[in-house]
């Protein structure tokens, strides 16, 4: 918890205040909405890249926690972030249907399989730039630059989906409350695989910062 507290208040960027409220582009029609959870990624990446500069691995290790600590309570603090933006985007997405709503030809339309879709984004995210991230965490653009590539590769998928594949197009494409059955049991889905995923992201991340050099 203290570990926690500290990523708070040490390592948290300017843009963690700022771009998480992309989630208002959900309001926008004809917006790809999974682009928002991007933006979230992007600041877990200027967070890992400040902790670089301001040499935060090295002052975290003076302190009497394990190197297994750090990585969990980093990665525990990106996913209160992620989480963050998930209720963020649940929010707006209320105040669409509150003003109206219309049919989304960019993806999936705003409801609750959209926050399903979100979470599938960050459980992507995760399982693919931690690991990476935490294999060498001088380079924290490599490891963004090939999750940002899975996930633009995942939206993309999940727009053509909504054309071409029966069951996104014809029920989890659909305005709320159509379909809630199918749409709760894809997010609770969704939801599972980004615990799950994350719990083996920062596995495999603890393992390979325990094995990392980092007198470079």
């Amino acid at each position: 918890m203290k570990l926690l507290k500290k990523e708070f208040r040490l390592c948290m960027h300017p843009t963690g205040y700022i771009l998480p409220l992309m989630a208002v582009l959900i309001l926008v029609p004809g917006y790809p909405y999974g682009v928002c959870c991007f933006y979230t990624t992007m600041v877990i990446y200027f967070i890992c890249l400040t902790a670089r500069e301001n040499h935060d691995a090295s002052y975290t290790l003076t302190l009497p926690v394990t190197r297994r600590d750090a990585v969990n309570a980093r990665i525990l603090f990106c996913t209160c972030l992620e989480a963050a933006q998930i209720v963020l985007m649940a929010l707006v997405t209320l105040a669409k249907y509150a003003i109206g709503t219309m049919a989304n030809p960019a993806g999936l339309d705003a409801g609750l399989a959209m926050i399903g879709e979100g979470l599938l984004i960050f459980a992507l995210f995760n399982m693919i730039f931690f690991p990476l991230y935490y294999k060498d965490i001088n380079k924290p653009g490599a490891a963004f630059l090939i999750a940002s590539a899975a996930v633009f590769a995942w939206i993309v998928a999940e727009i053509v989906a909504t054309y071409t594949v029966p069951f996104v197009r014809f029920r989890l494409d659909q305005p709320d409350p159509a379909y809630m059955g199918d749409k709760a049991l894809f997010t609770a889905g969704a939801l599972a695989l980004f615990l799950a995923g994350t719990a083996s992201a920062a596995m495999r991340s603890a393992k390979k910062f325990e094995a990392a050099d980092l007198s470079l």
